[in-house]
């Protein structure tokens, strides 16, 4: 039988990349997937893509032929997939990436390939794993009261950081979080967590507390080098109070982890935490999730995703 694959593509991701590169890979993939009926949306806004996300799951969903699994590719930046996960999470629909846009955090923290042409690579050799996601409940952006993440919910000085580079009108790719982390680095105080850690309420003034399942944010910083994918727990990164010097010193370590080392970092593992607070706001996946309480709960096995690589190799 045929099986229905249906590429969704932001082609603005990346600066227009994306765009260019979009006739490789629809290529790739039926040269590499031979019989597939492959369907390709490109998308013309956020709302657009959300739009089309919403539909092309639902349609997918509504014939579903579970012997032969159909699959949503998403192509483009962390938005995309983030659309594309909470469509698909919970469901035997596979999901698979494309990476194409500035950050490409997922692909890093679910140890897929980094160039488009590695994805394609692997979603045509057949690998697929299911992974865990972690599920974000509370009163949440556009209404919603439950959310799916892949990636890190962030809410203190990290948080801030990432909605002043959402919200830039100049872009410069990966540089514009490093340059709104100065920005931000002028004026940032600790902050007064009320957290709850798998029923266990705790107080915690701190610089950055990150809840996750995939380690990245921001374009590659590692903020939670110790996560994996498939343990059924949720990974905490609590960076105590320090001066702007210290943290300033302290942020170029989390491209490679080695940040944790530092006194100020405590690391911990939960099923689930609860994050609240005074004047935080969540960001998750590099998109706004909405203010606190936000109940963060770990849902094993939540996601089928291809082109996941053996766990012995390294990602691109």
């Amino acid at each position: 039988m045929t099986r229905s694959i249906n590429l969704i593509i932001n082609p603005h991701a990346g600066r227009g990349r994306a765009r260019k590169l979009l006739p490789s890979v629809m290529a790739g993939l039926r040269a590499g997937l031979g019989d597939i009926d492959l369907q390709v949306q490109q998308t013309s806004s956020p709302t657009d893509a959300r739009a089309r996300v919403k539909a092309v799951a639902a349609r997918l969903l509504a014939n579903l032929d579970e012997s032969n699994p159909p699959a949503m590719i998403m192509m483009g930046g962390d938005g995309m997939v983030s659309l594309g996960l909470n469509a698909v999470a919970n469901t035997p629909v596979r999901l698979g990436v494309i990476p194409a846009g500035t950050g490409n955090d997922f692909s890093r923290g679910m140890g897929l390939p980094l160039t488009p042409e590695g994805a394609v690579a692997g979603i045509v050799a057949g690998l697929e794993q299911s992974v865990d996601l972690m599920r974000l409940e509370g009163q949440l952006v556009g209404g919603a009261t439950t959310r799916w993440a892949g990636s890190v919910l962030s809410t203190g000085y990290d948080s801030r950081v990432n909605l002043r580079t959402n919200r830039r009108t100049i872009n410069f790719g990966s540089l514009s979080y490093g340059i709104d982390a100065l920005i931000e680095l002028a004026r940032f105080e600790p902050m007064n967590y009320r957290l709850t850690i798998d029923g266990v309420r705790r107080d915690e003034l701190a610089m950055i507390i990150a809840v996750g399942n995939a380690g990245y944010m921001g374009g590659g910083m590692h903020i939670l080098p110790n996560e994996s994918t498939t343990d059924g727990l949720l990974d905490i990164t609590i960076v105590h109070p320090i001066g702007r010097a210290a943290l300033l010193r302290l942020l170029p370590r989390t491209y490679n982890g080695s940040f944790q080392k530092d006194p100020c970092v405590e690391m911990l593992t939960a099923r689930s935490i609860t994050v609240d607070g005074d004047g935080m706001y969540g960001m998750a996946d590099g998109e706004e999730v909405g203010g606190v309480p936000i109940e963060c709960t770990v849902v094993p096995n939540a996601l089928w995703l291809m082109g996941v690589k053996p766990p012995h190799v390294e990602a691109e």
